[in-house]
């Protein structure tokens, strides 16, 4: 019977926010701090504003606000 045997190899990696054309794309949303609300993920920056706007006018209390940002990232092996 002989021992299990394995081969290792150490590779470098790569990892940088993802271009391909079938890359998800990336979305912007604006988070209410004050009461967690938050605006629709959009994949331009003027709805996520105008919900900020309008929350605020509805809110006047609500000013304080983040912005969340989801980039689509991938990785391979370097050769």
């Amino acid at each position: 019977m002989s021992a299990p045997r394995a081969i290792v190899r150490h590779v470098r990696w790569t990892l940088a926010p993802n271009q391909e054309p079938d890359a998800e794309p990336q979305t912007y949303t604006m988070l209410c701090v004050v009461c967690g609300e938050s605006s629709a993920a959009a994949e331009e920056w003027d709805a996520p504003q105008g919900w900020a706007l309008s929350h605020s006018g509805r809110k006047p209390s609500h000013r304080t606000y983040r912005e969340l940002t989801t980039r689509p990232w991938r990785t391979w092996m370097n050769s």
